[in-house]
């Protein structure tokens, strides 16, 4: 599939995508050589941190069940943030959305970049979110994903999605806020996939509104940063090591307004594309966006991005 450049970002060499299970398998190209080693915080660092990240891991379910319903929400996000400090990353929320936004029944979307990308969405609202199904037996992030109520997904099964789709649809009746990463995978930050329609079907069924959410991550320098992308062969051992040991990562989130859901879903994944990644990406892509037939040719783009201190190289599919 094609990849994608940032706005902004520095030209970047991607691999050839993976084969994939099936045709519309999500599948990213990026590895080990898109993510940056930044300079390394020190051993007592790293060791506080770590010891953070116990403390909170252990006193979350405690401060959760003793705290009233009502109250749950702010104690969440008041946690998230505490997280997202133990990991050495602070947030920074810029909201456009302009009028109040009412809370229930909300269909949250962004680009996919790693682990963290749920903790920080999180630290902006309590949302459930469509992970990976595995990821309740991660350390840390498993009890949470539980917590919060994930709708697993397993992307290999083309037959569960229908099922996926349907969940999405109850919760979202039920006034809740779902979270969802289209890309369908992750990508280190400065390429990206474009969005898959299929799970906008729930926002259409229910007529639900979709809140865009441009989650990037920013180095001391205000650059894009890679450190916490989780792509290619990492473990969540190295991820999780390499985001502990960086240093001046901020998670920038940018509260798009709301889309309509409309009655064409890969008309909805595009204008929730446009407001992700902006409208000089938006031209460029707009005859790609909403082709998810199996068989259809791949396409090479190169995007033109702003002069940058890394040399400019072709994305490749």
């Amino acid at each position: 599939m094609p990849a994608f450049l940032s706005p902004g970002s520095g030209a970047l060499e991607c691999p050839p995508a993976p084969a994939s299970a099936h045709a519309w398998m999500p599948s990213s190209p990026c590895g080990p050589e898109c993510v940056e080693t930044p300079p390394e915080a020190g051993r007592l660092r790293f060791a506080a941190r770590l010891a953070g990240i116990g403390a909170v891991a252990v006193s979350f379910p405690v401060a959760y069940l003793v705290t009233p319903r009502r109250h749950r929400a702010g104690l969440q996000r008041r946690y998230a943030r505490a997280l997202l400090s133990c990991c050495g990353i602070r947030v920074r929320v810029v909201d456009k959305r302009g009028a109040e936004v009412e809370q229930q029944g909300l269909l949250v979307v962004a680009g996919h970049i790693g682990w963290t990308d749920i903790i920080a969405l999180s630290a902006v609202q309590p949302t459930a979110f469509v992970a990976r199904a595995d990821m309740v037996d991660w350390p840390v992030l498993g009890d949470i994903a539980r917590r919060v109520r994930v709708i697993p997904i397993e992307r290999e099964r083309l037959r569960e999605l229908p099922g996926v789709v349907n969940r999405i649809a109850e919760r979202l009746t039920a006034g809740e806020r779902i979270g969802l990463f289209p890309e369908g995978t992750t990508w280190c930050g400065r390429a990206h996939g474009r969005l898959r329609p299929a799970l906008f079907q729930a926002a259409i069924d229910t007529e639900t509104p979709v809140q865009p959410i441009r989650l990037r991550y920013l180095d001391r320098h205000g650059e894009v940063c890679t450190v916490p992308g989780f792509v290619g062969i990492d473990t969540m051992a190295d991820s999780f090591r390499r985001v502990l040991r960086s240093k001046g990562v901020v998670a920038e989130l940018v509260l798009q307004p709301l889309e309509q859901p409309g009655t064409d879903r890969r008309d909805l994944a595009r204008r929730c594309e446009q407001a992700i990644r902006g409208d000089a990406v938006d031209r460029a892509f707009a005859d790609i966006i909403g082709r998810d037939e199996p068989g259809s040719e791949s396409t090479e783009l190169t995007v033109q991005a702003p002069e940058h201190r890394h040399p400019k190289l072709p994305a490749r599919v």
